[in-house]
């Protein structure tokens, strides 16, 4: 089956963020099978769990639950975010450079899905963290959000206050790291991750806006994605389900319709990715599942129709069939 991956990019971003914590990355990379070196190489990728794996152990070596924060304390560099960073660069303003962080985020990493949209009194970008066969850890989304922030800082040359940050999962014992990294109000316990800006913030000109730049690092940036992801049916796949899946279990000829593909195409084309379509179903469900139960807000009867379970007891037999535990037990363990 096709795994979800980072750029290495990212991931040298991530380990920068990692050792600036005192957490030694060249030993947990050994440990999880992954070359360090290839962080230098802009082509490499990194598969998704493996990454998640990282944060879970640089969290457990250091003890600082908070650790992604250190995101914000990296001299930014435009090349955390690959070819995407010089396009926001390039862009007439942040919200023009927000529209292409939406559209090339999987290049980046696939973990990720980025919104955006405008508020009442703002914009908001908005990030849904996904994990592969492993729920996503809290200390990616936060790191992702940390350092957005501090690449529009850098942008701007402005010390950008957000309206508002908001957390998915309980606040933590201690918010002053959250209250340094952000200098915003924080929400936690929300419904998603995300960042709500200030109109102006987003509408000034950008000091670096090169229209001519940003058309050939649109072009740059098109060209990875049809080579790296486009025929990539299980990533888009995945995306259709999560969106569909809170108004029931999808049938196979939504999804096909969905992404304009026969059901025989659909079916086929993840035969040569190594998947099938009661597989991804089966492993989103999981994934969103971890995800869901860490909201405290949401009941398991909630967390169950979510999922596309029309009778809960499925939900509860499928998750022992996945987690080797109840809901209950697996929510009173986080």
């Amino acid at each position: 089956m096709s795994e979800r991956t980072t750029s290495s990019s990212w991931a040298s971003t991530i380990a920068q963020a990692l050792e600036l914590g005192g957490v030694d990355c060249r030993s947990l990379f050994a440990r999880l099978g992954m070359d360090y070196s290839a962080l230098d190489d802009p082509e490499a990728r990194f598969p998704q769990d493996s990454m998640t794996r990282l944060w879970q152990l640089a969290v457990e070596a250091s003890g600082n639950p908070a650790i992604g924060l250190n995101m914000a304390r990296l001299s930014v560099r435009p090349t955390s975010f690959h070819v995407v960073g010089y396009a926001l660069m390039s862009s007439r303003n942040l919200q023009e450079g927000f529209s292409r962080l939406v559209r090339y985020q999987r290049i980046i990493a696939e973990g990720s899905d980025v919104s955006f949209h405008p508020t009442v009194d703002g914009y908001e970008l908005v990030f849904a963290i996904h994990g592969d066969r492993l729920p996503a850890t809290r200390q990616s989304a936060e790191a992702s959000l940390a350092h957005t922030l501090a690449f529009c800082r850098w942008l701007t040359g402005k010390p950008m206050r957000p309206r508002l940050v908001s957390f998915q999962g309980p606040p933590p014992e201690n918010q002053e790291p959250y209250r340094e990294a952000f200098q915003a109000p924080l929400r936690f316990n929300a419904e998603h991750y995300g960042i709500v800006f200030e109109r102006a913030d987003l509408d000034a000109p950008l000091p670096s806006a090169n229209e001519g730049l940003a058309q050939l690092h649109d072009r740059f940036a098109g060209d990875y994605l049809a080579r790296f992801s486009d025929s990539r049916v299980t990533h888009q796949v995945r995306q259709v389900l999560c969106r569909l899946l809170p108004q029931g279990e999808p049938k196979r000829e939504a999804v096909a319709q969905a992404l304009l593909l026969s059901e025989r195409t659909l079916q086929r084309r993840l035969q040569e990715e190594g998947s099938s379509y009661q597989q991804l179903l089966d492993d989103t469900r999981r994934e969103l599942a971890g995800q869901y139960l860490a909201q405290a807000n949401l009941t398991l009867l909630e967390v169950a129709y979510l999922l596309g379970f029309a009778d809960p007891s499925n939900f509860f037999r499928a998750f022992r069939r996945w987690f080797d535990t109840t809901p209950g037990e697996y929510r009173a363990r986080l």
